[in-house]
C-alpha cells in the first residue's frame, strides 16, 4: 500500500504535481487549531517527501531544472497550507465592506502566496542535500525548521500557523516546547511524523525499520516528558490576588459607530459590577478587574465621566486593567498629522488615577500602520483600524505593575505569537497578559489559532498568562498551558479565577533558539559529509 502511493507521487509531474502538493499542504492546516488532527501530518509529510523524491534527476544538465522543481513543489504544498489555514483573515475586510471588502482577494490569496515562498525555499535548500534514506527527512525537517524560524523574524515576522503547532495539538504534546520552543517541536514534528516515508525505500528493510522506530522513540518520548510534567504538581497560586476577567462580545462593526459609545461603555460596567454567583455583591473580593484590547470606543483621558464612572465602580483597593487607545500631541506634527495614536494599555487606580501604561511595540501591518504608507494611499490602501495616520509603535517592551499583583508583561493582540519576545530582557515577569480583540475574525479558526499560540508561550517560559478578548476566547492558563477557565468565543460575560503562580524560568527561555540552530548546522554537516563520501564512492 505505501509502495503504491509513494510510486503514484513521484510519478506525478507538471500541474498533477503542484496539485498533490496542494492538497497536502491544505490537508497538513488541519493540525491547526481548532481541528487539532495532527494525525493527518502522517499523511501529508510522508508526501511531501515523496514529491520531492520526483524531482531528483541524474542528467547532468538537469540540476538546475530538479532546483527549480523541488522549490515548485515546496511552494504550492505551503500555498495550500497557508491558504486552508489562514483563510479566515478575509474576515476582518468585512468588518466595513464598503471600503475594504475590494481587498479580500489580495490579503486572502497574496499572503499565503508570500507566506509559501519560505515552504519554497526550504524545499531548495533540502534538495542540495538529497539523497535516499533517512538522512533526506532530517534535512528537510532542518530546513523547514529554520526557514519557519526565519518566518518568525523577516520584515517584522510572521510566524503564525508554525509546523511545532501542529504537533502541540494537546496539553499532554505541547510541553517539549518547555525545552526547545515552537521552532524546534517543527523540527521533532516533522522528523516523527514524516519518518514512514522511508518505509517507501529500497535501502535496506532493516536500516528503514530502524529510523521508523528511533522516530517512534522520539515520538514516545516527548508523550512520556508531557505526562511526567503534567503529573507533578506545581506552585500553589498567587495569594491574596483575585481576577474578574470581562468579555463583552461586542461586535466590531458597531465599536466605532459615532452614538453607541454610552451603550458599549455601559456594557463593560454592568458585566464587571455583576454578581456571577449568589453569595457574589458587586466586586466584593475581587482584587483586579481585566478589560480587553482598546476597550474604550473614545479617547478615555478625554472623558472625564468615564473615568468619574470607573471611580464608582472600582471598591478601594480592587484595581483595573484596560486596554485603551491612548493620544498626545505628534512627535512630528504635520497638518495632516497633529496627534499621534497608540494602542495602549492601563492600569487605574481605585480613584480612577492611571498609574502604569504601555504603548504596544509590535504592531499589526496593514491592520494598525501601512508599510510604504506614502506609497500604498495613493493607491487606494487604508490600513483597517480607523485611527488618523494609523496607530504609532511603543518605544520599548516593559513589565508594569498593578497594586496588590506580581509585575506582568503586557502582549496586546498578536504580541502574544512571537515566541521569547513576550518577555523583557534580563526583567522575567511573574505572568503574562495578553489583551486582544479577534471580533475581526468572528466565529472563524483564527481566534482558536490565536488561543493556541499564547498557550504555547505559557509553556515555553513556565509563565501564566490571562487572556482577555473583545470577544475571542478569554482564559486564564497556567504555566503548563493548562487552561483554568475560560469564556467561549461570541459570548459576552465575566468570569473570576485565581492568578496562577510562575514556575522557574524552562530551558527554553534560558538557552532560546540555540540549541536548535546547533541540530540544524549538525544534520546539514552530516548530510553534506554523507553526500560528499558517497559521490566519492561513485
Amino acid at each position: 500500500m505505501i509502495h503504491a502511493v509513494a510510486d503514484k507521487l513521484i510519478l506525478t509531474w507538471g500541474w498533477r504535481r503542484w496539485s498533490a502538493a496542494f492538497v497536502l499542504g491544505a490537508v497538513a492546516s488541519l493540525s491547526q487549531a481548532p481541528y487539532d488532527w495532527f494525525f493527518v501530518l502522517w499523511l501529508s509529510f510522508p508526501g511531501l517527501v515523496w514529491l520531492l523524491d520526483a524531482t531528483v534527476t541524474d542528467e547532468a544538465d538537469g540540476k538546475g531544472r530538479s532546483l527549480r522543481a523541488a522549490a515548485a513543489v515546496g511552494w504550492w504544498f505551503g500555498f495550500g497550507y497557508f491558504l486552508a489555514g489562514l483563510w479566515w483573515i478575509g474576515s476582518a475586510f468585512l468588518v466595513e465592506a464598503d471600503a475594504f471588502a475590494w481587498m479580500i482577494p489580495f490579503a486572502v490569496l497574496a499572503m499565503p502566496a508570500g507566506l509559501a515562498l519560505f515552504f519554497a525555499a526550504a524545499a531548495l535548500l533540502a534538495r542540495f542535500f538529497w539523497m535516499e534514506g533517512a538522512i533526506r527527512v532530517l534535512v528537510l525537517g532542518a530546513s523547514l525548521a529554520g526557514f519557519e524560524w526565519l518566518r518568525g523574524h523577516v520584515l517584522t515576522g510572521f510566524p503564525w500557523n508554525a509546523i511545532g503547532y501542529g504537533f502541540a495539538a494537546n496539553t499532554l504534546m505541547m510541553q517539549p516546547a518547555a525545552l526547545i520552543g515552537v521552532y524546534g517541536l517543527g523540527l521533532v514534528g516533522f522528523i516523527v511524523f514524516a519518518s514512514p516515508a522511508v518505509l517507501a525505500d529500497t535501502t535496506s528493510l532493516r536500516r528503514r525499520l530502524a529510523f521508523v522506530g528511533a522516530a517512534g522513540v522520539l515520538f514516545a518520548g516527548c508523550l512520556l516528558y508531557g505526562a511526567v510534567r503534567l503529573a507533578q504538581d506545581g506552585p500553589a497560586d498567587v495569594p491574596d490576588v483575585r481576577l474578574r476577567i470581562v468579555q463583552p462580545n461586542i461586535p466590531q462593526a458597531e465599536k466605532w459607530v459615532p452614538g453607541n459609545e454610552k451603550w458599549i461603555f455601559e456594557r463593560y460596567l454592568d458585566l464587571s459590577a455583576a454578581p456571577l454567583g449568589p453569595e457574589d455583591t458587586r466586586l466584593d473580593g475581587i482584587t483586579h478587574v481585566i478589560w480587553p484590547e482598546s476597550a474604550f470606543p473614545f479617547i478615555l483621558t478625554e472623558q472625564p465621566r468615564a473615568l468619574a464612572a470607573i471611580d464608582a465602580l472600582l471598591p478601594e483597593g480592587t484595581v483595573l486593567i484596560t486596554g485603551a487607545a491612548r493620544a498626545e500631541p505628534a512627535a512630528e506634527p504635520r497638518p495632516d498629522h497633529e496627534t499621534d495614536y497608540y494602542n495602549s494599555v492601563y492600569v487605574i487606580a481605585d480613584d480612577a488615577t492611571i498609574i502604569e501604561a504601555y504603548d504596544k511595540v509590535h504592531l499589526v501591518p496593514f491592520g494598525e500602520y501601512l508599510p510604504l504608507r506614502g506609497l500604498l494611499t495613493k493607491l487606494g490602501v487604508e490600513n483597517l483600524v480607523r485611527m488618523p495616520g494609523g496607530f504609532s509603535a511603543g518605544y520599548a517592551r516593559r513589565n508594569l505593575t498593578a497594586p496588590g499583583a506580581p509585575s506582568f508583561s503586557p502582549l496586546i493582540c498578536y504580541e502574544a505569537i512571537f515566541p521569547l519576545s513576550v518577555v523583557s530582557k534580563g526583567k522575567r515577569p511573574e505572568w503574562l497578559l495578553n489583551l486582544t480583540n479577534d471580533s475581526w475574525f468572528g466565529d472563524t479558526p483564527g481566534p482558536h489559532q490565536h488561543l493556541r499560540q499564547t498557550r504555547l508561550r505559557a509553556v515555553e517560559e513556565g509563565l501564566p498568562v490571562v487572556r482577555d478578548a473583545n470577544t475571542g476566547i478569554s482564559a486564564v492558563i497556567d504555566a503548563r498551558g493548562r487552561v483554568r477557565g475560560k469564556l467561549p468565543l461570541g459570548h459576552a460575560g465575566a468570569f473570576d479565577s485565581p492568578l496562577p503562580a510562575a514556575e522557574g524560568p524552562t530551558l527554553y527561555a534560558r538557552a532560546g533558539d540555540w540549541p536548535l540552530a546547533l541540530s540544524i548546522v549538525t544534520i546539514f554537516a552530516f548530510a553534506g559529509a554523507f553526500r560528499r563520501r558517497s559521490v566519492n564512492r561513485r
